[in-house]
Formats: structure tokens, sequence, C-alpha cells
């Protein structure tokens, strides 16, 4: 079990409640969670920890408009980026990339064996969402975002674009998003029903792209084997997508109120992901339930999850983020562009690192 960092006093009374959400991956905070880290860490303030995932509540729709100001957001770049363009005052302060099975799947009598080999082929485009808030319907198009990173980046890998292929609309899966939030739960979410795998089978279409352990399961369970694993480009411009790289961002109101929570939270965080890079294969059954994939997908899927645990804000993984939003404004998916460096605030991650070094090593701060 942790021990309790450090307190300090904040600025203004503490809330009652403390809220944080994550998508169904693996997250550092998603590991603290559910080791039972947060929760301890912040029991001696009386401060509830809640997860939106587990709310069941009509306040699950904030994963998507980021709209509860003691909310701690871990999750797709999307919807994260969506909310900012829509004016959230919301502030960026952690990226972490994780290597999560990025797939192009096809029929074994296809013929597609390479990213060349798509050159002339029907890709699978999923629809717009269909979503019960107009303004989220572009930010919460999962499935049709990811599918065209993914596209992207596996035809430039080829010195091919989207003039090579024939891109085949098809009905969006996951049908109904940011509503009762009853799909932000990892074992009953929508995130099974993302891809169109039938359209797939069926013939439809030549190829499709998929991401995560839940859809490694699918892709076997359907006969279907890969075309181009996208972990395996050398270059990370090809494999930027909703998840890579994976924001965290928060209210502005946390930051100015509880500026020490924040950083408290974060420093919990920091250790879990510590715990991963040391011990890779301990927590396999959190992974399985994060992800809603089988024991052998997430030991495919998140074989090099160690390495990009950790939450930062250096130049790389800032130059890919800022990739990734260009990409979605010229698609469509935002409703402005913005400044990524007025979205930045490096001070509570900043703030994290020198908590868990005072824990370690006192003497030497």
């Amino acid at each position: 079990m942790a021990t309790t960092l450090e307190r300090a006093t904040p600025t203004r009374d503490k809330p009652a409640d403390l809220w944080f959400t994550r998508c169904p991956v693996p997250t550092a905070t998603g590991i603290a969670y559910k080791l039972g880290w947060l929760t301890d860490e912040f029991a001696p303030d009386d401060i509830a920890l809640h997860t939106l995932q587990e709310s069941g509540s009509e306040l699950a729709r904030h994963h998507y408009d980021h709209r509860l100001p003691t909310l701690i957001r871990e999750g797709g770049n999307m919807l994260a980026i969506a909310a900012r363009a829509q004016g959230e005052p919301t502030r960026l302060i952690g990226l972490t990339w994780i290597e999560e099975s990025q797939l192009i799947l096809t029929r074994p009598d296809a013929g597609i064996a390479s990213a060349a080999d798509l050159k002339g082929r029907r890709l699978a485009l999923p629809g717009w969402s269909k979503n019960d808030i107009p303004s989220h319907v572009r930010g919460t198009s999962i499935a049709r975002g990811m599918s065209l990173a993914g596209y992207k980046g596996v035809l430039a890998s080829a010195g091919l674009t989207f003039d090579h292929v024939d891109l085949i609309e098809v009905e969006d899966r996951l049908r109904n998003v940011g509503g009762s939030g009853r799909d932000l739960e990892p074992r009953r979410s929508g995130v099974g029903r993302l891809w169109p795998i039938q359209a797939l089978v069926e013939g439809h279409v030549d190829a499709i792209y998929v991401k995560g352990a839940s859809a490694i399961d699918q892709a076997r369970e359907a006969g279907l084997v890969v075309a181009v694993d996208l972990d395996s480009l050398p270059d990370r411009r090809f494999r930027v997508n909703n998840g890579t790289p994976r924001p965290i961002t928060v209210h502005q109101s946390l930051l100015d109120e509880h500026f020490d929570l924040l950083a408290r939270f974060l420093a919990v965080t920091l250790r879990a992901a510590d715990l991963v890079a040391t011990q890779p294969n301990r927590l396999r059954e959190i992974l399985e339930f994060e992800t809603a994939g089988s024991a052998a997908a997430v030991n495919q899927a998140y074989a090099k999850l160690h390495e990009g645990l950790h939450p930062t804000l250096d130049a790389d993984r800032l130059a890919l983020f800022e990739q990734q939003k260009k990409f979605l404004f010229t698609h469509g998916f935002l409703d402005a562009d913005f400044a990524l460096d007025d979205w930045i605030d490096p001070r509570p991650l900043e703030a994290a690192r020198a908590i868990n070094a005072r824990a370690i090593a006192p003497e030497l701060v």
C-alpha cells in the first residue's frame, strides 16, 4: 500500500469529491486506482474519490465535455482536443505514449500483406456518431477519426495517400456516446463494437483499422489476419492517433483552487507507472479489466506498456500531439483550431515529481 504523501495547505477549502476518468486502456491513473493507492491518498482528507466509469450517473457525460471542475481526465486525445476547441477552460498537464496494438486487418484470401498492398483497395470508414448532444458529434466520432488517422499513417509509410485507396463509409458501431455514460465502463463498454469487423467478414471492404486488446480477440474469433502492424513501423509519426499521444487534462478551476490536490494525485499515478516499469507482468488482471481484453490479447497489445506510461511534456511528444490536432482540424473533427502552447501547464507534473523526490530522499531535497 502506498504511503500517504506530504500534505500541503490548499488555497481554498478542500472539495468533498475528486473525480477522474480514463478510457478502457491501460493508464497509470487506472492502475493506481485499482491498487487502492488513490483512495488511500485522499481518505485522511475526507475527500471521496470517484471515477466516471463506475458512477452510473449523468455526470458521466463530462468524460466528453470536461465541464466537471474537479475532474482529472486521462483519455483519448480526440475528445480532449474537441472540448478545448469548443471553448472549455481545460489545461493540458501531461502526455503519455502507450503502444496499444494498432492494426490493419484483412481476410486471409484478400492478398494484402503490406502497406503497399492497400493501393487500390476498399478501406472501411465508420460514419459520424449518432450523438444526442449535437456539439459532441464530431469529437465523439471515435471510430471514424481513429480509422482515418490509422489509414493516413500506414499509407504514408508506403508513400501512398488517400488518393490511392477507396474509403467506403460504413455505419458507426458506437451509436450513442456521451449520453448516459454506460459506454464508459470497460467491461460493458461500446469499445468492443467500435470496429466494422462484420463489413470486412462479409466482403463489403478489403481492410479495416482496429486498435487495442478487445479488437485482437474479435479479429481472432472472426478468422481475420493482420495485414499491417502499425506498431512495427519505425517512425512514430505513422502511429499518431487518438491514444498516441494520450493527454491528461484538467479544468482550469482545479488548477486555480486545488493545485496541491492535483499534484498529489499525479504523484500517486507516477508511482504506479514506476511499479509497472519495474514489474510489468504483475498487473495482468488489472489490465484485463481496464481494457476488456483477454490475457492473451493484453499480452500482445500492451507488450511495451511499461515504456510510455509516465506522462511528460517533452518536445517530441508535443510535436506529435500538434500533428494530431492539425489532422483533426483538417478532417472536420474540431469546431476551431487553437494554439497548443496556450493549452499547456507544466507546473502540476513538476510539483508531483518534487513530491515523490522528497518522499524518496528528503535529506537531499
